[in-house]
C-alpha cells in the first residue's frame, strides 16, 4: 500500500512542526509549506491525499487554496485550522467543500481522528459505487439532483439540514448520506428529539455518571458516544428545548461532550446531520431557536421535494412497493389498474411517500385479488383538500383522521350541492355508488 502523503500549509514555524511529528507517527509523510505559493509550487510536484491548512496566511487565505485543489482533476480531501472560537470562518470553508476543520491550539486527538477519515475517504473514493439510486427511487430531475448532493455531501464531514414535509424520506437520505461516507463502517444513530422526555434529553444526548441524579444507578453513554466514529441523526430537531439547543452547540463547536456528572469533556468523533419538518427560519425569527445553532447545523441545506412535485415518479414507486408487500415482483407490475395508477399521480399525498405505502398496503387488503381498482384506494375526495393537505401539521393529530375530516367536508358539500340526491353526488365526485355508500358508512354520514 502507498504511504499516505500529506500537505501542511501554515505561516507559524512551532505549529507546522506539530503537524509534522504528530503525521510521522501515525506513518504519513508530510511536505511543508508557509504561504499559498508555495503549497501551490509543492502541488505541482508532488501527488497528495490530505492537505491541513491555515486560514490565515502571509499572501493569501485557505480557501484560495481549498478552491485550487478542489478544482485539480482529482481532488483531495482539504482540512482547515481556524482560530479558536471562529465558527465562522470554519462554516465558509465547509460550505465551499472543506472536509472537516480543526481549532487552535491543535487537540492532536481530534487532529488523528480527522485524518484518520480524511484518509479513509481517499482509500475508499475510487472503489465506492453508488448504491442511491436503487434506495432512493425516481427518475424526475429532483430525485437525480438529491441523489448527486449525497455523493457530494458523502466526501465532506459538514454538518447537513435535512428540510422536508413527513414522509418525504428524510432519515432515509441521512442513511444514505453516511452509507456513501468514510464512516459507513460505524454506527448510523437516529433519533426523533421530539419523542425525547424533557428531564432525560441531557443525559440520552450526553451520558451520565453513576449516582450523578436519582435513578443514575450505573454509568450511561448517551447518544454522541454511541455514535463514535459514524453519524448522528436528530430527527426534528426543532422539538429542542433551548437549555439542550445551548449544549449542542457547543458539542459542534469544541467536538466534546461532558456526560452529567463528569467533571471533565470528552473527545467526540461524530458527523451531525439534523432534519426537521418545520420551518426552522421562522422559529429563529420568532425566536424559539437559536440563530447560532441554526447557522452550525445548517452548513449545508438539502431540500427533499414532496411527492405531489414529483408525480411521474409515482409509478416506478408503486411497483416497488407492491412488490416489497407482494414479495413478488412480476405480480407487482401487473397488479396494479391502470386508471388506479392515473388516481394515484392525481393525488395530492400530503403524506408523501410514507402515506403512498399505506394507500397500497390497504389496497391490497381490499381489492379482489385480481387487480387493484380506483375504489380499493379509498383516496380522499373533492378538490378543495389540495390547498388544506398543505396546511397539515402532524401535531393537529393522526393524518388518517385530518384527511378523514377533509372527505367528510367535500361528500357533505356535494350532496347539499345535489339536494341530498346520493347518486347525483357521487356522480359529481367521480365514484360509484358503492364506493360512495361505503365512504358515507365509514365517516358515519348515512341517514
Amino acid at each position: 500500500m502507498t504511504t499516505p502523503l500529506a500537505l501542511l500549509v501554515d505561516d507559524e514555524p512551532d505549529i507546522l512542526e506539530l503537524l509534522e511529528i504528530t503525521f510521522a507517527r501515525m506513518a504519513i509523510e508530510t511536505r511543508s509549506a508557509a504561504t499559498l505559493q508555495q503549497a501551490f509550487s509543492l502541488l505541482e510536484t508532488d501527488t497528495f491525499h490530505i492537505c491541513l491548512t491555515d486560514m490565515k496566511l502571509p499572501d493569501g487565505n485557505g480557501l484560495e487554496l481549498l478552491d485550487y485543489i478542489q478544482a485539480m482533476p482529482v481532488p483531495f480531501p482539504v482540512a482547515v485550522i481556524t482560530a479558536h472560537g471562529n465558527m465562522d470562518t470554519a462554516i465558509l470553508a465547509m460550505k465551499k467543500g472543506a472536509f472537516d476543520f480543526i481549532s487552535k491550539p491543535v487537540d492532536l486527538t481530534l487532529l488523528r481522528q480527522l485524518v484518520g477519515n480524511a484518509l479513509k475517504f481517499s482509500d475508499s473514493e475510487n472503489t465506492k459505487t453508488p448504491a442511491t439510486r436503487d434506495a432512493l427511487l425516481g427518475d424526475s430531475k429532483s430525485i437525480i439532483e438529491i441523489r448527486e448532493k449525497i455523493s457530494k455531501l458523502a466526501r465532506s464531514q459538514a454538518p447537513v439540514y435535512i428540510s422536508g414535509e413527513s414522509g418525504s424520506g428524510k432519515e432515509l437520505v441521512a442513511k444514505l448520506i453516511h452509507q456513501q461516507s468514510a464512516r459507513a463502517d460505524k454506527p448510523f444513530i437516529a433519533i426523533n428529539c421530539g419523542a425525547i422526555p424533557y428531564e432525560l434529553m441531557e443525559s440520552e444526548f450526553f451520558g451520565h455518571k453513576k449516582g450523578s441524579f436519582t435513578g443514575a444507578v450505573s454509568d450511561k453513554k448517551g447518544l454522541f458516544q454511541a455514535a463514535e466514529g459514524g453519524t448522528l441523526f436528530l430527527d426534528e430537531i426543532a422539538d429542542l428545548p433551548q437549555p439542550l439547543q445551548v449544549k449542542l452547540l457547543r458539542a459542534i463547536q469544541e467536538k466534546k461532550i461532558r456526560p452529567v456528572g463528569e467533571q471533565i469533556e470528552i473527545p467526540v468523533d461524530v458527523r451531525l446531520l439534523s432534519a426537521t419538518h418545520k420551518n426552522l427560519a421562522e422559529m429563529v425569527q420568532n425566536g424559539s431557536f437559536r440563530q447560532d445553532l441554526y447557522y452550525r447545523i445548517n452548513v449545508i441545506d438539502l431540500t427533499l421535494p414532496p411527492l405531489r412535485d414529483r408525480a411521474a415518479d409515482i409509478p416506478l414507486l408503486t411497483t416497488h412497493i407492491l412488490a416489497k408487500l407482494t414479495q413478488s415482483e412480476k405480480s407487482a407490475q401487473s397488479i396494479m389498474n391502470k386508471e388506479a395508477l392515473t388516481a394515484l399521480q392525481h393525488y395530492n399525498f400530503p403524506g408523501n411517500v410514507r402515506e403512498l405505502e399505506n394507500i397500497l398496503e390497504r389496497a391490497l387488503a381490499l381489492y379482489d385479488g385480481k387487480s387493484i381498482q380506483v375504489d380499493d384506494l379509498n383516496l380522499p375526495i373533492g378538490q378543495q383538500h389540495i390547498k388544506d393537505a398543505q396546511e397539515y401539521d402532524p401535531a393537529q393529530g393522526p393524518l388518517e383522521e385530518f384527511l378523514e375530516d377533509i372527505e367528510r367536508k367535500a361528500i357533505t358539500l356535494a350532496l347539499e350541492d345535489n339536494k341530498w340526491n346520493k347518486t347525483a353526488a357521487a356522480k359529481q365526485l367521480g365514484l360509484s355508488f358503492r364506493s360512495f355508500r361505503y365512504r358515507l358508512k365509514k365517516l358515519q354520514l348515512e341517514d
